[in-house]
């Protein structure tokens, strides 16, 4: 089997599950008891929390535990709204996730909804977004990498626009794609999600960073877990599991995403040698190292998938999360990525165990498979 959907969810980290399962199966107890095994549990979270927030240059009363990339992202715009007092305007990209493009439309009683346009290659137009900014404006978020063709968005140049022309606004950054695998600073935003299993960590955990001093209203309501902040149940094994990936992940970063960008390269290369083919995004080194989305013009991207699933290379046409959904790709439109390069559009996406030798494997079956694929199409 050669997986190279590292975007939708990675293979779960031995030492993380290993760790999970010791938190289910012996250091089980809730953290919120008051027995000394609970209070050992909630020192442990919090010795987590406190590691998750060295690694972000963040403080750990600024890190609030959640199940995922789609609720920090919902707490995020829903907290951050709830705690203004004024309506206004609120931006979000072209490009965003589901998790943030419908969740800031769900904004629309008390805030007018805008799209910032992307270019070509998928990155937020900062010209562009900075003539949309006013007083009126409340929140922006954008993504830091983009999902589906590895755009690096220029985060510093945003929060410095929004400063200066919008001073009452908060910058939400999604980091699902780019935690762990570009660089962040927690001077540029103030808000910031993550999800663990976009990074060897077991699924249903992540965080999301809220800057000190920022009003915030949390999330779901309850028993008041996370500084009143995220309520429910503590999810021990999800936490501690997450917190071996990142510990891993940080020991070996500089090697996992120098062998990401060796994939990427050596994939893009092989898949030159093919006609009609085109990278859509930034080109290989500017895009972050985990992800490259490729157009086969001639053929549908769908059936490329199933016939290279066929051969146990498994891809995808793009997010999981609009894997079901019908109709053009909102994100390549955007990017003005139409017609039979969006249809024969294919999204490799890669994490530090892939090889080269993958890489070689997957080109030559896909070198044997689209010419056939294109006779039948035009027949």
């Amino acid at each position: 089997m050669i997986y190279l959907d590292n975007s939708a969810t990675t293979r779960t980290l031995e030492t993380a599950a290993e760790t999970a399962k010791k938190y289910m199966s012996e250091t089980f107890f809730n953290p919120a008891g008051a027995y000394a095994p609970a209070a050992a549990a909630e020192r442990d979270v919090n010795g987590a929390r406190e590691r998750l927030a060295k690694v972000m240059h963040a403080q750990p009363q600024e890190i609030i535990f959640t199940s995922g990339g789609t609720e920090s992202n919902n707490m995020a715009l829903h907290g951050a709204a709830g705690a203004m007092r004024n309506s206004g305007d609120v931006i979000v990209s072209s490009v965003e996730h589901p998790s943030v493009f419908e969740t800031a439309h769900a904004l629309g009683t008390r805030f007018a909804f805008a799209e910032a346009a992307v270019d070509g290659t998928g990155r937020v137009d900062v010209g562009k977004l900075t003539a949309m900014l006013s007083e009126r404006t409340r929140l922006v978020s954008v993504m830091h990498v983009n999902n589906e063709v590895g755009a690096i968005n220029d985060i510093p140049a945003i929060y410095a626009a929004i400063k200066k022309k919008a001073p009452l606004a908060l910058l939400h950054v999604d980091g699902v794609q780019a935690f762990l695998k570009v660089p962040l600073d927690c001077r540029y935003f103030d808000l910031y999600s993550i999800s663990g299993h976009k990074f060897h960590a077991p699924k249903g955990v992540g965080a999301l960073y809220v800057k000190a001093g920022t009003r915030f209203t949390g999330g779901q309501t309850g028993g008041g877990q996370e500084r009143n902040l995220r309520s429910g149940t503590t999810n021990t094994p999800g936490i501690m599991g997450m917190d071996a990936a990142i510990a891993d992940y940080v020991q070996n970063r500089e090697a996992h995403i120098a062998s990401m960008r060796v994939c990427k390269r050596r994939l893009a290369q092989n898949l030159s040698r093919l006609e009609d083919v085109y990278i859509n995004g930034p080109t290989v080194e500017d895009g972050a190292p985990h992800i490259l989305n490729v157009s086969f013009l001639g053929l549908r991207g769908e059936v490329l998938l199933h016939a290279l699933e066929e051969r146990e290379i498994y891809v995808s046409t793009g997010s999981a999360c609009s894997a079901h959904k019908k109709g053009k790709n909102r994100i390549l439109t955007a990017m003005g990525i139409v017609g039979e390069r969006q249809e024969g559009a294919i999204r490799f996406s890669f994490c530090p165990y892939n090889t080269a030798e993958e890489m070689d494997r997957t080109a030559e079956a896909i070198q044997d498979i689209v010419p056939m694929l294109r006779r039948f199409k035009r027949r």
